[in-house]
């Protein structure tokens, strides 16, 4: 089998069109000297002229004023005050006149003088020797759960009769109602004997001695 095949042609320049580039570039050229043709030597002046050089001045520097010497300044003397003398101040001397007893004439015309009555002393007010039954207000009040009580998981509320006497302290401890329980009923008199303190009953504004009931609660929430 014979293949066609195809053959790519260069395209020819034309020169008709070369021709009338070449005419335009040339008209250019000589268009272009002709303009600078009266530059010429104004050109040509420039590139042989030689460059000028800045001319360099030297300053001479004016001499500085000379620095005035430093001015010590003396010290301030302190100033001392003058001593001043103390003046002595005169012993004054007062003479008192000597006293004399008046002498009372024992006759008709003498003034008897008169003594004033003695004032009268209150009554003392009858206090009773006897203890009064008296509700008396706490001073201290600590107090402690008993370790036994603590680990028998004990409660209750013990009853006590307090004798207090005239400063506020209890001097005897009775136990009017029990708790049901020993050991809070014993720890609660021992501590309200030996720790508390109470305001002492006033009667007729006097501290006596008063019996007063004192309940001691144990509660284990209250620990």
């Amino acid at each position: 089998m014979v293949s066609a095949g195809v053959v790519a042609q260069r395209p020819h320049p034309d020169s008709v069109r070369i021709a009338a580039l070449s005419a335009a570039i040339a008209l250019n050229l000589a268009a272009l000297l002709l303009v600078l043709r009266p530059m010429a030597p104004q050109i040509a002046d420039a590139f042989h002229a030689p460059a000028k050089v800045p001319e360099i001045r030297f300053i001479k520097a004016e001499p500085l004023p000379p620095v005035p010497p430093a001015v010590v300044m003396p010290k301030p003397q302190p100033v001392v005050a003058p001593k001043s003398t103390p003046v002595p101040t005169p012993k004054v001397v007062v003479q008192t006149p000597p006293t004399t007893a008046p002498v009372v004439e024992d006759n008709a015309n003498a003034l008897s003088v008169e003594t004033a009555p003695p004032v009268p002393t209150p009554p003392v007010a009858n206090v009773p020797a006897a203890p009064v039954e008296a509700s008396l207000a706490y001073r201290t009040a600590p107090l402690a759960y008993p370790r036994d009580g603590i680990t028998r998981h004990l409660e209750g509320t013990v009853l006590l009769r307090v004798l207090v006497d005239e400063n506020g302290k209890p001097t005897d401890v009775v136990i009017e109602k029990s708790s049901g329980q020993l050991i809070l009923d014993r720890s609660a008199r021992e501590q309200v004997l030996n720790k508390w303190l109470f305001q002492p009953a006033v009667v007729q504004g006097q501290h006596v001695k008063a019996w007063a009931r004192v309940p001691v609660t144990f509660n284990l929430n209250q620990l």
